[in-house]
C-alpha cells in the first residue's frame, strides 16, 4: 500500500519537501512561497507559505476576521482569535509550532490577478496526531498495519485548540471559486508532500458542508457550551435550573473560594509579566500531572499577550498577594473560549469556579452569546453547559482507507446523535420532571 513518488518536476516539489525536511529535523535554507498548480483556475494563484511571518498580518486577518463582517455572514463568530495572525504567529515565533514540534507550518494562500490575498488556510504538515482533539490514532495504526504511511498528514487547524471556527478563510468580496482554489491548493500540498490525507478540524458547520460537497468525509463530535440565551446575570441562569442543581452550584461557589480566596479578572494592559509567570506555573503543573507534555512555551504567552491582550482574559485566584490558580480565556465577538487552567494547590470545586462559573459571569457581563470551555467533560452538563455538535472533515489519498473510514464515520455519527439527545434529556434545567432531569449530572459529579 506504499505509494510511489508523486509525479511532477523538481521545481514544484521543492517547497513541500523543504517543509517535510524541516518537520523531520533537517535544516531549511530560505523561506519559500512557491506557487501551487491550480489549472485551469488561471485567474487565481495558490501558494504554500511555510511561515505565517511571511504573510502580511492585515492581509491574513482580512481573510480570517474580516473587519465589519455582518453577523449573518460570520458563521457563528464575527471574530475568532485562534485564526488571527497574532495567535498563529505567537505559536510559530515561540517554538510551540515548527521546529521539532511535529507541527510544520504549511499555510496555503490564494491570490487574485492583482496579487491580493483573497483566501487562506492555517495548515501544517504533521508527523503525529497530538494536540488535535479529534482522534485518528486508530486510523493511523490500522493504515500502518496494512503497510501504509499515515504520516506526514496535512492538518488544517488552530493548533492545540478544540474551538470551532472558520478554516477556509475567505475575504467577503473574494472572486468566485476562491474556496475551491484554496482546497485545490491544499490538495496540491498533500500530493507534492506525499502526505496520506488532509484533516480539517473544528470547522464551522458551513465549512464542513462545503468540504463534504467537495468530496471530504465529515466527522461529528460533541462538546459542552454554555448558551447565554438572554441571561443578564448569573442569578438569571440559576433561576432557570432545577432547585437541587441551583443549590448545588451555589454551594460549590461558596466552598471553592471560602473566606480566603479572591478572583481577579485580568485583560488588556492589566496583564503583566508576573501574571504570565504565575499562570505558566499553573499550566506546567497541570500538564505534568496529566502525564502529558505541555504544548505551549513560556514565550508564547508573552508574544500572544503583546499581540492581542485585549482578546485575552486571565481569571486568577489569589490568597492575599499570591496567585494559586488561574485560567486563560480568549475573547471573540460572540463567544468566550476557555483554553487552559492550572492550580498549585488542591481545593474542592476551584476548577469549576475558575473555569466555568467565572467564564459565565464574564460572558454575561460582556453580552456574549456563549462560552466554549474546551473538549470533553461530561461534568459540564451538570453546570449548565449544553451538548453541541462539532465537526471535522477528512480526505484520504488511498481510496481503500477512505472507504473504511467512511463506513466507520457513518456509524459514529449515529452514535454521536444518540449521545447528544441523551445529554439533552438530562440537562439540569427546570421542567416538569426536573428532579429526574438532574440524575445524570449528579452521577457525573460522583465520578469527579
Amino acid at each position: 500500500m506504499r505509494r510511489p513518488p508523486a509525479p511532477g518536476g523538481l521545481a514544484l516539489l521543492r517547497a513541500p519537501f523543504a517543509a517535510v525536511k524541516a518537520m523531520l529535523g533537517w535544516r531549511r535554507s530560505e523561506p519559500l512561497a512557491e506557487p501551487l498548480s491550480l489549472a485551469p483556475m488561471s485567474s487565481l494563484t495558490a501558494r504554500l507559505v511555510p511561515s505565517i511571518a511571511a504573510v502580511d498580518p492585515a492581509a491574513w486577518d482580512a481573510c480570517a476576521n474580516p473587519p465589519g463582517i455582518a453577523e449573518a455572514a460570520a458563521e457563528g463568530e464575527r471574530y475568532n482569535p485562534f485564526v488571527a495572525h497574532g495567535f498563529l504567529h505567537a505559536l510559530e515565533a515561540s517554538g510551540s509550532t515548527g521546529g521539532r514540534s511535529g507541527w510544520t507550518p504549511a499555510h496555503v494562500t490564494v491570490e487574485d490577478k492583482s496579487g491580493r490575498i483573497v483566501a487562506a488556510a492555517p495548515s501544517y504538515l504533521k508527523s503525529h496526531s497530538m494536540g488535535e482533539y479529534v482522534f485518528d490514532h486508530a486510523w493511523a495504526d490500522a493504515y500502518a498495519r496494512a503497510g501504509g504511511d499515515y504520516y506526514p498528514k496535512l492538518q488544517v487547524a488552530a493548533p492545540f485548540t478544540p474551538a470551532t471556527g472558520r478554516r477556509l478563510l475567505v475575504v467577503p468580496d473574494a472572486p468566485e471559486g476562491a474556496r475551491e482554489a484554496l482546497v485545490a491548493g491544499l490538495r496540491e500540498v498533500r500530493r507534492q508532500a506525499r502526505a496520506s490525507s488532509i484533516h480539517v478540524t473544528f470547522p464551522t458547520a458551513e465549512d464542513a458542508t462545503r468540504l463534504e460537497r467537495m468530496g471530504f468525509l465529515v466527522r461529528h463530535g460533541e462538546q459542552f457550551h454554555f448558551l447565554c440565551e438572554g441571561y443578564k446575570r448569573f442569578d438569571d441562569f440559576l433561576a432557570a435550573l432545577a432547585s437541587r442543581k441551583r443549590k448545588s452550584i451555589k454551594r460549590e461557589r461558596r466552598e471553592a473560594l471560602g473566606d480566603d480566596l479572591t478572583i481577579d479578572w485580568l485583560t488588556g494592559s492589566s496583564i503583566k509579566p508576573e501574571h504570565w509567570d504565575a499562570f505558566f506555573a499553573f499550566y506546567i503543573d497541570t500538564g505534568s500531572r496529566k502525564w502529558g507534555r505541555p504544548y505551549l512555551t513560556r514565550r508564547f504567552f508573552d508574544l500572544v499577550g503583546a499581540a492581542m491582550a485585549d482578546r485575552i482574559l486571565l481569571v486568577m485566584a489569589r490568597r492575599g498577594g499570591r496567585y494559586v490558580a488561574g485560567a486563560i480565556n480568549f475573547i471573540g465577538d460572540d463567544a468566550l473560549y476557555g483554553r487552559n487552567w492550572g492550580a498549585i494547590e488542591e481545593r474542592p470545586f476551584l476548577h469549576f469556579e475558575v473555569c466555568y462559573y467565572q467564564a459565565i459571569d464574564f460572558a454575561l457581563s460582556r453580552g456574549l452569546k456563549r462560552v466554549e470551555a474546551g473538549a470533553q467533560g461530561e461534568h459540564k452538563l451538570a453546570r449548565g453547559y449544553r451538548p453541541v455538535v462539532t465537526y471535522s472533515a477528512h480526505e484520504f489519498a488511498d481510496a481503500r482507507l477512505a472507504r473504511a473510514v467512511a463506513d466507520y464515520l457513518r456509524h459514529e455519527r449515529e452514535a454521536v446523535a444518540r449521545t447528544i439527545a441523551h445529554y439533552e434529556n438530562h440537562a439540569p434545567f427546570r421542567r416538569g420532571d426536573g428532579e429526574n432531569a438532574e440524575t445524570l449530572g449528579e452521577a457525573f459529579d460522583a465520578d469527579l
